[in-house]
């Protein structure tokens, strides 16, 4: 019995004094840290979501106090925080510009036709890389939510027609859906940018094929560009671009395009 006393005692003993040399190391090899830094680091979400450009909060904090990151840079934050963090380095915080994810694409399953039954890896790298994706499409979403699990902010949600759908008012602009898309079909779209956007990336000339693959795939017609009045839209790389210098948000190529692949960004955002 006096041994297992004796043994607790003892453990008692070292645990203290092993606290007691944690406590002395810890303020011998103590780094500091900037005031700065930690107060700009307090307002910061913590979702180490990399749309600032650096590997998490901590890094962009450090960057910023090194003049390094502009005070604008937490796409998380959004203006407010920007605000705050302009106030701590007492310099002109400029504009946060207000970025959300915009899904270039409508090929859900009722419209896009599958290639056959995948019975591989149910993620569109793997969907991608084995099999050049499940659907006759090789340019539209493959739909396996590889963007919905890489979003941190949870503004991703598969929908029951197969697509992804983004909640605008959770979606901070992190660009973490863009970088995980292996087809490409996200885009930042700038949410104070007013004009049309073509929701298709289908850059495949065989017109025939297009309307077998998908219904709501880009025809390569031009119309959109023929009407334009104001000679916003530029069709040469297959895909409708707009100029938002000359784009008025008439909405003339919206209602002229046969297969309703323009929306206006304002109606979709």
């Amino acid at each position: 019995m006096m041994t297992v006393i004796y043994t607790i005692i003892v453990a008692l003993v070292i645990g203290f004094l092993l606290g007691i040399l944690l406590g002395l190391f810890k303020k011998i090899f103590a780094v500091e840290v900037d005031p700065k830094v930690a107060a700009i680091r307090e307002l910061l979400s913590g979702g180490n979501c990399g749309g600032c450009g650096y590997a998490g909060c901590d890094a962009f904090a450090a960057a910023v106090v090194r003049g390094e990151a502009p005070v604008t840079g937490c796409v998380a934050g959004g203006a407010s925080c920007a605000a705050a963090i302009s106030s701590i380095m007492g310099v002109a915080g400029g504009e946060a510009v207000k970025k959300a994810a915009l899904l270039l694409c409508q090929g859900s399953k009722d419209c896009a036709k599958d290639k056959g039954i995948y019975n591989g890896v149910k993620t569109c790298k793997a969907a991608s890389l084995s099999v050049n994706g499940t659907k006759m499409c090789a340019f539209g979403c493959i739909g396996y939510g590889d963007c919905e699990a890489q979003c941190p902010f949870g503004a991703i949600k598969m929908g029951e027609n197969g697509l992804p759908e983004v909640n605008k008012e959770k979606c901070v602009g992190c660009g973490k859906c863009v970088k995980a898309c292996p087809r490409h079909l996200f885009i930042l779209q700038d949410v104070s940018v007013k004009g049309a956007v073509a929701l298709c990336s289908c850059h495949n000339d065989n017109k025939p094929q297009i309307k077998k693959d998908c219904s709501v795939g880009c025809f390569k017609c031009g119309i959109c560009a023929k009407k334009c009045p104001q000679g916003a839209i530029d069709v040469s790389s297959g895909i409708p671009e707009i100029d938002y210098a000359k784009c008025d948000s008439c909405g003339t190529c919206v209602t002229s395009c046969p297969d309703k692949v323009l929306k206006l960004i304002q109606d979709v955002m």
